[in-house]
């Protein structure tokens, strides 16, 4: 069977009404998408009451002078488990490359290279991840529910937690007003 990996690197958004509140208009960054399975990062909703500096606090480092930035709601899957999306212009041992597009790190070494201000130019927060199965994924994309789009990076850095799930309609040439909640049938 030939690899399923042209997900990776891309961005699932989740149409209205998909049937599961925890991806209601969910936004996430496709970190791996293979033959055994696929693990996504929201980037479309965050931990209200927990900031950067709240979880830095958690390991004992000082966060020095880096900005308190919101922490988001990666997935439902072990959701007291950190990643970091960031640029690629750091990386540490644990350091996955997203396509080329992005590097995703799950290890307390980003934290601490964040708060020394010797990590990654831009990075995102999160806890969980939005995990499938071997072939759950491309079974999902047969039915309504999700879009993939190859997106602009800076969605996941530059756009408002509150506009990406529109912008990433928007990058795709799709009016996300014109989206329906139901599928009609023949």
């Amino acid at each position: 069977m030939e690899s399923s990996s042209f997900l990776t690197g891309q961005f699932l958004l989740a149409m209205p009404g998909i049937g599961d509140p925890r991806f209601d208009r969910a936004v996430i960054a496709v970190c791996a998408h293979d033959d055994d399975g696929a693990l996504g990062i929201g980037i479309g909703d965050t931990i209200e009451g927990l900031g950067l500096h709240d979880l830095l606090g958690q390991f004992d480092i000082d966060p020095g002078n880096v900005p308190d930035g919101p922490v988001h709601f990666g997935g439902p899957v072990e959701p007291r488990r950190g990643f970091v999306l960031h640029s690629t212009d750091w990386g540490g041992p644990d350091t996955i490359d997203v396509a080329g597009r992005w590097a995703l790190s799950g290890t307390i070494d980003v934290l601490r290279a964040i708060a020394e201000e010797k990590g990654p130019s831009r990075w995102l927060v999160a806890l969980g991840y939005a995990g499938w199965g071997e072939g759950q994924l491309d079974e999902e994309m047969t039915r309504h529910g999700w879009f993939s789009t190859p997106g602009d990076v800076d969605l996941i850095y530059d756009v408002s937690v509150a506009d990406r799930w529109t912008r990433g309609f928007r990058q795709a040439g799709i009016d996300p007003r014109l989206l329906a909640n139901d599928t009609g049938t023949a």
